[in-house]
This record gives C-alpha cells, structure tokens and sequence, in this order.
C-alpha cells in the first residue's frame, strides 16, 4: 500500500501538476488512512468498502478533526481510488457513490482599504529587502497572486510597460494579472534599485530573489507578511492568501463583474469565486448597519 502510494504521488505530480501543498496534504491524508486499515485489519485496498468508510469518518470525528478537513480527507481518497481505479489496482470505486460531507460556510477574511495601505507602507523603503517587499505586498494585493506563483515568477513573465505579469498558476494553467500603477512603479524601483543590490555579481532568472541571490522562499515571503502586519499594527495572524481575498473583495465593492474577478484570480470554477459576493454582501450590511441612521432606530407606529 505504500508502494502505491508512492506511485499516486507522483502521478499528481507528473501528470495532473498538483503543487507541493497540495502533495503534502494528500500525502498526509492517505498515509493516516492507511494507518486505520491496519488498526482494522484491512491488509488490502480491494477490501474497503462503504462500511468501512462511515466507520473512518467516524473515527476521523472522534478524533476532533473539523469538518473542512475532514472534507479535505475524503476528496484526497477520492482522488486515490479514482486513480486505482484507471490503473486496474482495484476492481470496483467504494467512493463512487459515497455522499460528500457537508462542510460550514467560512467566509474569508479580508482588510480593510485603510488597513492595506498601513501594510503596504510597512517596508523599509530604504533598503533592498523593502523594495522587494514592497514590490511583492503591492503585487498580492494589486494582482491576487498566490504565494506559490509569487516565488516562481522569472523576469520574463514581467510587461512593465503593459502593466501585467505571465503568471503558471494551478495545473499549469496560464492567465494574464494586471497591475495598477502603484504596483507597477514598486516593481520597477525594486528591479532598478533593490535586485541588482541583492543580486551582486550572480546571476538569477527569478524575480524576486533573497540576499544570497537565490529564489526567495514561499515560507520567507509568509513570515515576511506577518512581520510586516505586526509592525503596521494590524493582526499578526495576517497571511499573504488574506491579500488575495482582499484584492478579489475590493474588486467586487468597487463593481467588477464576477467572471472578471474569476477570470484574474485563475479559479477554474465560477462557485470558487462566488463566495466573495456572500463577503461583499457580508460588508455591505455591516457598513449600512453602521451608517444608515434608521437602520438601529425602531420606527413609531403610523
């Protein structure tokens, strides 16, 4: 069974594009569902069966585990069976049929337009590593990048003069993001003043590179967000994919058509970027509640 998961692995990898996220997740996943067969004495893939399965999710809810990463589980077994299924390791898909589990509704958070601004102006625009994050917090923000496809960026994929950026996002998939002119002028200061410091005497296709001169790390542009938030005075528990629910929110107060919104964040699904249109409504209400003066007064009768 671990054999075939080591194969299942890579063909996520290889062949469906999963990103390292997603691998370790999955990866996770499997490996603690292969742990509750043994426990049940199942030496065999072919013997799971629907029992089975409502036995596991009980288990799984025992155990705590929260209903979105329950969720999560089962679509990463899904994914697994299917898999096994193709490849004739299994003869019959105990998850065909199986209903999914139902998960709460959590809207993403997202800052306020005041907020974003205190967190943009947070770098030290003094030195080289401020220009890069500067340039980077711009471009979550103004673009809705993720982080993944933040720290594989190369200058190539970079049109200054055209205010966009080439972006591979999930399962490879191409889109085009485009950038104000606050984003595109932080770019072009870090390219012009803070890269070529950074960079010295190397050489480097990534945009957006460390002291040393290598690729700047997912992890170091996540902490880095985090310091930035606390020195802003805002909420530490700040994380760069909360710029992208920020960027996608504010494109929708400000009026922008769904599909267009879906169309810059990469969503393959329209249902993915509807749930911004439940945070609008969400603010809406909240800013009508605020600020309407009949809205907490009761009226008098007649």
């Amino acid at each position: 069974m671990e054999e075939l998961l080591t194969k299942f692995r890579a063909h996520l990898e290889l062949e469906r594009g999963a990103s390292p996220y997603t691998l370790r997740n999955y990866t996770n996943d499997l490996k603690e569902f292969l742990v509750f067969l043994h426990a049940e004495g199942i030496i065999s893939l072919e013997m799971v069966d629907q029992p089975l399965l409502r036995r596991y999710l009980a288990w799984l809810l025992e155990q705590g585990k929260a209903r979105s990463s329950i969720a999560r589980k089962m679509s990463a077994l899904r994914s697994f069976y299917r898999y096994l299924t193709v490849e004739n390791i299994v003869s019959s898909n105990p998850l065909e049929t199986a209903s999914s589990v139902k998960q709460e509704k959590r809207l993403p958070g997202f800052l306020s337009l005041e907020d974003m601004n205190r967190l943009l102006a947070a770098p030290d625009a003094s030195t080289p590593q401020g220009l890069r994050d500067r340039a980077i917090l711009e471009m979550l923000y103004a673009c809705g990048l993720r982080v993944s496809e933040i720290v594989k960026l190369d200058l190539e994929q970079v049109d200054l003069e055209a205010r966009q950026i080439r972006v591979w996002g999930k399962r490879s998939k191409q889109r085009l993001a485009l950038m104000g002119i606050p984003a595109a002028t932080a770019l072009s200061v870090y390219l012009k003043k803070g890269r070529p410091k950074l960079l010295k005497k190397g050489r480097s296709s990534a945009l957006f590179i460390n002291r040393y001169g290598g690729r700047l790390a997912q992890r170091r542009i996540q902490y880095m967000v985090k310091e930035y938030a606390a020195k802003a005075g805002l909420d530490s528990s700040i994380h760069p994919h909360l710029l992208r629910h920020t960027f996608a929110t504010h494109l929708l107060d400000g009026g922008a058509d769904l599909r267009v919104v879906q169309e810059l964040l990469g969503h393959a699904s329209l249902s993915s970027t509807q749930i911004y249109t439940h945070v609008s409504q969400s603010q809406a209400r909240k800013i009508y509640l605020a600020a309407h003066p009949m809205a907490q007064q009761e009226r008098g009768e007649g």
